[in-house]
């Protein structure tokens, strides 16, 4: 679930648990009552290594060499044949010229002899194709079988490891640009929380040199919501990886916006984004300051939870008008302005509740739903102008709102995941900060949840 109404510094408190259990007695006590053994995870630091050792590339084709290729010119240690008890950062698996199901046992247990000698907090990515009505049933059969293959290696793998794969388009080379900058978030610290997920590549993306350090340099970016919690954690990641952020929220949080915008050198714009002209508002401020918008996160979302039976309009409306209408009057506004950068990225929160469903929120499902439904829609209207638009549908993250749950009922949310813990706001904001870069132009359309792989839903 998501909403406005939360801290970026919530998580270290909350869950003393995954620290009592990661060392000492702590770790000897859950190990002998059979607890969960949450892992400290690895998150991205700037100047740290990408991964926490050698990474191996398996894969017979010309796509596993490309691949290899570009690791190395990332000055990586990569390696092509697994050495016995050397310890493992990652290990990608090409498959993009899958052609039968018969072909997927030698390069996946192949993935599988190497499992005991990956190090915590390792990464396993498969590159592979999604199928599609066109494809010949065997051809479909073994693209498809990828993807029931990386979820249930999820919910296997242990201390802070995740498994992610990356579809790419017909055509779409491995080793393209869009497939490339997606694999680096995926072995990164940035997807930290995300679990059993894949990227699609839907084009090849830009071949322009990507600035790995400040990726979003230069780049003028809206934030709603950005007051606290997941908005403040958003700003503070687009700023710090070189964005100029307007922080937007309603002048109720005007004290918290200002203190956000200063800390990141930003500006604050206080505004009900339900207003009618709160897309031209927005397109006004960013103009006069800036000369143009590029980058734009749709965050600020409400609840008003309540069984159906109970609901009436003053539940159902606001969460309708917050969610997701502002979404789509703002989108319309900038879509029709010369305001709007070149190649500009639209980016909106979601949540796992309108993916799987939550009792007692069915207003907010159908809302977060509909965000996944416009962003899909809206995707050919972005390319027109060379950008992209995708969702983030963050699972329990560790934030005041969650804070308040009673102490067995949180617990339970914090360990319904294959990484038995709950995510930060800044695990949200490093998906989205992916999806603002420019290396990331041939990703759209897609809705990439962080939740740690929870066992509800897709």
């Amino acid at each position: 679930m998501t909403s406005t109404k939360k801290t970026a510094g919530t998580r270290h408190k909350a869950d003393k648990y995954t620290e009592f259990v990661s060392r000492g007695f702590g770790k000897d006590v859950a190990k002998r009552l059979g607890l969960p053994q949450p892992a400290i995870l690895r998150r991205y630091e700037p100047n740290a290594p990408l991964v926490g050792g050698p990474i191996l590339v398996l894969g017979n084709g010309a796509g596993s060499d490309a691949v290899a290729k570009v690791l190395l010119g990332w000055h990586q240690d990569v390696r092509r044949h697994a050495t016995p008890k050397e310890k493992l950062g990652a290990v990608v698996v090409v498959l993009d010229e899958l052609e039968h199901p018969e072909q997927l046992a030698n390069p996946l247990l192949a993935l599988g002899a190497s499992l005991r000698d990956v190090s915590k907090n390792a990464r396993v990515v498969s590159i592979s194709r999604p199928a599609a009505a066109s494809d010949k049933p065997a051809v479909a059969a073994a693209r498809n079988g990828v993807d029931g293959f990386i979820r249930s290696l999820a919910k296997e793998l242990r201390s802070g490891a995740t498994a992610n794969g990356i579809l790419l388009a017909n055509g779409i080379p491995a080793s393209s640009p869009s497939a490339m900058a997606s694999l680096r978030f995926l072995l990164s610290g940035r997807s930290a929380f995300i679990d059993g997920q894949f990227l699609t590549a839907s084009s090849a993306g830009s071949t322009a040199e990507p600035d790995w350090n400040k990726p979003l340099d230069g780049s003028i970016a809206v934030v709603t919501g950005a007051a606290r919690g997941i908005g403040a954690a958003i700003a503070r990641t687009l700023a710090r990886d070189g964005a100029t952020v307007i922080a937007v929220d309603v002048p109720a949080a005007g004290d918290h916006l200002a203190a956000v915008a200063n800390e990141i050198h930003g500006t604050a714009l206080q505004l009900d984004i339900t207003n009618p002209e709160a897309g031209s508002r927005i397109l006004e401020h960013a103009i006069s300051r800036h000369g143009r918008l590029d980058i734009l996160v749709h965050n600020a979302g409400i609840t008003r939870d309540k069984l159906l039976a109970n609901m009436d309009n003053a539940r159902w409306d606001p969460v309708i008008a917050v969610n997701i209408a502002s979404q789509l009057r703002m989108n319309e506004a900038f879509l029709a302005s010369p305001g709007l950068g070149e190649n500009p990225r639209i980016i909106s929160v979601a949540s796992t509740s309108g993916i799987a469903g939550n009792r007692g929120q069915t207003n907010y499902a159908a809302s977060k739903a509909g965000v996944m439904g416009m962003v899909r829609s809206t995707a050919p209207l972005l390319a027109e102008r060379g950008g992209t638009v995708n969702a983030v549908a963050p699972g329990f993250i560790e934030t005041d709102m969650t804070a308040t749950i009673p102490f067995a009922t949180r617990e339970v949310a914090r360990r319904l995941n294959s990484l038995q813990q709950g995510g930060r706001p800044g695990d949200v904001a490093e998906a989205i900060a992916f999806f603002a870069q420019p290396a990331a132009a041939g990703v759209t359309a897609n809705v990439l949840r962080v939740c740690g792989q929870n066992l509800v839903g897709q």
